[in-house]
């Protein structure tokens, strides 16, 4: 059985941002599950036994070697969308994090090609799916910060 194939996903994806109006977005690598090339935040896999608030804070310290502080949990939202030519069926569980942009580091060099901080109204393409889609239902959300 696969996660988001055969049974629906629980993510945490976050969106760490400066304080300072920037959000911090990596570009996929090959050694992604999907959409290599493409620009997208961090999420992660909701972990047994893990509050959302837990799993989205290792997932930053996993992903970006530095704490971060939770700032907003965004309205969770259905992401809906194929995977070579497959259906796939996640539930994210966004949040706003704040961390120091000197602190930060790439931490998955195989699955991250590249880090940069960009301002909601200069995003780099190709943007991932799930972030296209969370920008479209959410973005309002996230000016505050921009």
């Amino acid at each position: 059985m696969k996660i988001g194939h055969d049974y629906i996903g629980v993510a945490t994806p976050f969106y760490c941002t400066d304080g300072h109006g920037k959000f911090l977005l990596h570009k996929r690598s090959k050694n992604c599950r999907d959409e290599h090339g493409a620009w997208d935040t961090g999420s992660g896999q909701l972990e047994f036994g893990s509050t959302l608030e837990e799993n989205v804070l290792r997932e930053v310290r996993e992903e970006y070697g530095c704490d971060g502080e939770i700032l907003e949990q965004l309205p969770p939202r259905s992401v809906l969308r194929t995977n070579d030519g497959q259906p796939t069926h996640w539930v994210a569980c966004p949040f706003v994090i704040k961390v120091d942009p000197a602190k930060v580091r790439n931490n998955e060099p195989h699955k991250i090609e590249n880090l940069g901080w960009f301002s909601l109204d200069a995003l780099p393409e190709p943007l991932h799916t799930g972030l296209s889609q969370t920008l479209k239902s959410l973005g309002s959300r996230l000016d505050k910060y921009n």
